[in-house]
């Protein structure tokens, strides 16, 4: 078997933030987190609840059988009860984890409108969140977004421990890095960088300083029988390599 890639490293990184999660509902936004939900159903975290993105949750095995109905009202409550974890896209991060995929710019002349806040604010607040950035950049994480569509630890602080007792923003995993935000203060930190990738060109990437340890390893390769997994059977097209082409 071939050495895993960069985008299987990805895939492997993004399973492990929902490493522990039990019986709640993934829901992956994305096509490498979509592989990471099933493959962490597949192998370390059979519990977890993974839907086939519209309205019907995929047993755990290889054939993907239909165990349920889950309509939007049944998501939503499962969101109002912090039973969900997310993994969204960001076009802008912060060193707090504040979230903008709404508009680039002045929000009263922007340069660029995107996708609009859609239920951020929500996930972010209700359930555990985490974030896939294909292309680690400056332009990406910046010291100040925008505009706040899903929100961060400075921001959550300022609602109340009630307001903001399911808040948690897990781990950011781009191409470069796995990064979370285990300080004090809950400034963003460099969990592990990929093999082959530096900590000076993750520092270089980033637009605000960034909490780094003395010593970061390197994130973890995927396993032969996960290698296996997402070659043969949840992605035998090779779609994952074009997201990081």
């Amino acid at each position: 078997m071939s050495e895993p890639t960069r985008a299987e490293i990805c895939v492997a990184a993004c399973a492990e933030a929902w490493r522990g999660d039990g019986a709640l509902l993934a829901s992956p936004m994305g096509l490498i987190p979509a592989l990471a939900a099933r493959l962490a159903q597949l192998t370390f975290e059979p519990g977890l609840l993974v839907s086939d993105g519209q309205a019907y949750l995929l047993a755990p095995g290889m054939d993907r059988v239909i165990e349920g109905w889950l309509p939007f009202r049944l998501v939503l409550r499962l969101a109002d009860a912090g039973r969900r974890h997310v993994m969204m896209g960001a076009s802008q991060l912060d060193q707090f984890g504040n979230q903008n995929i709404s508009c680039i710019g002045d929000w009263h002349r922007p340069r660029a409108q995107l996708l609009g806040v859609r239920g951020a604010p929500c996930n972010t607040i209700n359930h555990p969140t985490s974030y896939w950035v294909p292309r680690h950049s400056p332009r990406v994480f910046v010291e100040h977004v925008d505009m706040v569509s899903g929100v961060g630890y400075d921001r959550a602080a300022g609602l109340g421990p009630r307001a903001a007792r399911f808040h948690e923003v897990r781990v950011v995993v781009s191409n470069l890095a796995v990064l979370d935000f285990a300080t004090p203060d809950h400034r963003m930190r460099l969990r592990s960088v990929h093999p082959g990738v530096a900590v000076s060109e993750v520092v270089a990437a980033t637009g605000f300083p960034l909490s780094v340890p003395d010593e970061v390893p390197s994130t973890r390769l995927p396993s032969p029988a996960e290698l296996a997994l997402i070659r043969d059977v949840l992605d035998p097209g090779g779609r994952r390599e074009r997201e990081l082409a």
